[in-house]
This record gives C-alpha cells, sequence and structure tokens, in this order.
C-alpha cells in the first residue's frame, strides 16, 4: 500500500498490486495446505481459481491432513474441479484424527518434513495463526515451523468459534469466480448440507465485505494474514 499526500491533505491510502510470483523462468509452485477436507476450498477455492485462469502452468500440490471415506471422496473429487485447467497438480488426502490434532502435532509434524523434503513452493496457502479451531490452529503453526524461508499466505474459514479478524492481503475476485467457488463447495460436499452454517449465504458473505475491504472492482474478494514479506527494490 502507498501514502498519497498532497500539501496540506489528510493521507488517503492506495492499494498496490503485488504479483507474489514475480518474473519466473520456471512455472509457479503453490502449495494449499488444509485440516479438513472443505477448508482450502473455503478459505481460498476463489483465488485458486483464478489463479488456474491467468497462470495455467502453476503447479499445484494440495494436502488434506483430516478425512474420513465419504469425506475423502467429496474432497478429491471438489479438489479436481477446482484445479481443472492446470496441467500439473498433486492431491493428498490424509486421515489424521479430526479434532485431535494437538495431541498427534508430533504425527502430523512428520509428514510436514516429507512435504518439505520434496517440495519448493513460491507460495504456502495455509489457515490463520490466530484461528480459534485447535485443528486449523496445528496446521498453522507447523506450516510456519516448517517452511521459514517461504511465502505464506494464512486464509481465514468462518466458523462457530468465531475469531475473523482483519487481514491484510487481498485477491480481487468476480462474480463469476465467486459463483463457481459456491457452486462446487454445495454440489460436492453434500455430507455438510445437514451443517447450519454450510449455506451459499456463508460462502458469499465474507467475499463480499473483503471485497470492500479492499475496495475491489466488482466488490468481491478473499483475504489473507501475510505476517512476513520480502520485498525488492
Amino acid at each position: 500500500m502507498r501514502g498519497d499526500n498532497g500539501p496540506g491533505s489528510i493521507g488517503r491510502i492506495k492499494m498496490i498490486p503485488v504479483d507474489p510470483f514475480g518474473s519466473r523462468a520456471s512455472p509457479p509452485r503453490c502449495l494449499f495446505l488444509g485440516a479438513h477436507c472443505d477448508d482450502i476450498e473455503i478459505g481460498c477455492g476463489g483465488t485458486i481459481l483464478k489463479l488456474v485462469e491467468s497462470q495455467p502452468d502453476t503447479h499445484v500440490n494440495w494436502v488434506v491432513f483430516s478425512s474420513g471415506e465419504i469425506r475423502e471422496k467429496e474432497a478429491r473429487s471438489s479438489a479436481v474441479r477446482f484445479l481443472d485447467g492446470l496441467e500439473n497438480y498433486d492431491i493428498e488426502i490424509l486421515n489424521f484424527r479430526n479434532s485431535f490434532f494437538p495431541q498427534v502435532a508430533a504425527d502430523i509434524k512428520e509428514h510436514f518434513e516429507k512435504i518439505k523434503k520434496t517440495l519448493e513452493p513460491d507460495v504456502v496457502f495455509t489457515h490463520f495463526r490466530g484461528d480459534l479451531h485447535q485443528d486449523h490452529r496445528t496446521v498453522a503453526e507447523l506450516t510456519w515451523n516448517t517452511f521459514r524461508n517461504h511465502l505464506i499466505l494464512e486464509y481465514e474459514i468462518p466458523k462457530y468459534d468465531g475469531g475473523l479478524g482483519s487481514p491484510n492481503a487481498f485477491v480481487e475476485l468476480t462474480s463469476g469466480q465467486i459463483d463457481r467457488k459456491v457452486s462446487i463447495l454445495m454440489d460436492e460436499f453434500s455430507s455438510q448440507h445437514g451443517k447450519s452454517w454450510f449455506t451459499e449465504d456463508t460462502f458469499r458473505a465474507l467475499p463480499r465485505l473483503r471485497g470492500i475491504e479492499c475496495n475491489a472492482q466488482e466488490g468481491l474478494a478473499e483475504s489473507f494474514y501475510c505476517s512476513k514479506f520480502l520485498m525488492s527494490i
């Protein structure tokens, strides 16, 4: 962001677009991490759809840490639809015990180390470190513990626990991208339809609010927390 100050004026903040990949000789590589089977889609599904449209040569690694038989099928089908258009992607669905991530953090950390040995991502998308859900928070903490020289963007999940804050990084989205995100979520995660919060309204509300905050052209955006960003000047 930049302050636009004229003589005698009050500073007016403008949003400055930043390309997290910069000029690269090789295709960009993104790592998406989610505690549960719908977390990545809810937190940054619109951003993924925009990435697929704008940079189809991107290589994506998609890792979900907790699942069951039904939810794994849903998660794989959903991920394939979100990543449709990319030539290179890998989807990994694990089965660590839901709601007990702090108790099995050592085992999850071992898997993080396996990921680190095989990947060198340009950007890592993970949960918000201040998330009040214990599984989300554990994944976020292990992300920072493992990837210490990478750009990490922390996404947000609306939920019963609350905990939404003031993110500082935004991705503008179109109404078409939000429509597709919501459609895939509702189509693929039928096991969640009995939950009162799993509705189209929920998935449209937060992007609208974040779109207002970043003055998005169509008033829609997904937001992230960026704790560290190395600038090249």
